[in-house]
């Protein structure tokens, strides 16, 4: 397996994401990646992009470089998130293609499908009805990125192809308190009524949505499973099979804080899809598993959030 590892270069090695791929390849005794960060290389300057990839001539990239955020920052400034990571996309996958490069995987999201999409959601639902208002513009340039990965390999013969992991969590994420996704943002809101005392916490929404949940560390591991696959799916999805209501994790995620307060519920905040839960099938017929159920997971992960904090990482 090592073999087919020996040039990769994982870009948006600094994230959640990433880093997490990163981590991964080190333990399972793999060649370290190639990466670049920011100031290396800028992944909205196309001809950055064409001369880094041409001069690293790499085997295999993982596109794991994103414009990402909760609700509120994806339906504030969904032109900036529609931009970005069109950019990204195209820029990044047209590089390869001219290098020659032979192997790409891109990250794309659960957010691709439609908002009211046959639960569990299938590969095959994908362009079947209208997407998620909240977040259209991330979702729009994430298909864009996958169909572009598709048509390329079945013009040119190269294997690119996509994973579409369910919500993340784990090490590296982000805690901003206004553009993090629904778990950080909960850890954080009660690390910070414990600490502060604060008796009563006001979430959005009416915590009714379902949501599927994944640790970081098994994305990372399903990226290298699926990477070592001679002829892997054009997409597939990525998630733990398990779904919670917004209200039942905000109390798990108040129970592993330690926090004692009471939860409380604005109506009127979007309460977004109202459910989302990933039919992986087709990759646990591969032979890929989760190992990191969210009951053991969260308590973890609280860890990794006052661990960063200490030492000044990603508390935005």
């Amino acid at each position: 397996m090592s073999s087919q590892f020996e040039k990769t270069l994982v870009l948006g090695h600094r994230g959640m994401v990433g880093s997490a791929v990163v981590r991964r390849m080190a333990a399972k005794g793999l060649p370290a990646p190639m990466t670049a960060g920011r100031q290396e290389l800028d992944c909205l300057d196309q001809a950055a992009v064409r001369r880094y990839i041409a001069e690293k001539r790499p085997t295999s990239v993982v596109v794991a470089a994103a414009k990402v955020g909760g609700i509120e920052a994806n339906s504030t400034q969904m032109s900036e998130f529609m931009y970005e990571n069109l950019m990204v996309a195209t820029n990044v996958v047209e590089a390869c293609f001219r290098a020659g490069v032979p192997r790409v995987l891109f990250l794309g999201s659960s957010c691709i499908y439609p908002r009211l999409a046959p639960q569990p959601i299938r590969e095959d639902a994908l362009l079947t009805g209208p997407l998620e208002p909240s977040n259209e513009g991330y979702a729009i340039a994430k298909i864009a990125g996958m169909k572009l990965c598709q048509y390329y390999r079945r013009q040119y013969g190269v294997c690119y192809h996509s994973a579409m992991p369910t919500n993340l969590y784990g090490p590296g994420d982000s805690y901003h308190p206004r553009h993090s996704h629904v778990l950080p943002a909960l850890i954080r809101r009660f690390e910070e009524a414990r600490v502060g005392g604060v008796k009563s916490v006001t979430l959005w929404g009416t915590g009714s949505a379902l949501r599927e949940f994944l640790h970081v560390d098994d994305l990372a591991d399903a990226v290298l499973f699926v990477m070592g696959l001679d002829n892997p799916p054009d997409w597939v999805n990525v998630g733990s099979g398990e779904e919670v209501s917004i209200r039942d994790l905000a109390e798990k995620v108040r129970v592993a804080v330690g926090a004692d307060c009471e939860l409380a519920w604005d109506a009127s905040k979007p309460d977004g899809t109202p459910r989302k839960l990933l039919d992986c099938s087709l990759i646990r017929s591969l032979g890929w598993t989760p190992r990191i159920l969210l009951d053991a997971g969260l308590p973890r992960t609280v860890e990794d959030y006052r661990r960063e904090g200490a030492t000044g990482i990603r508390r935005d």
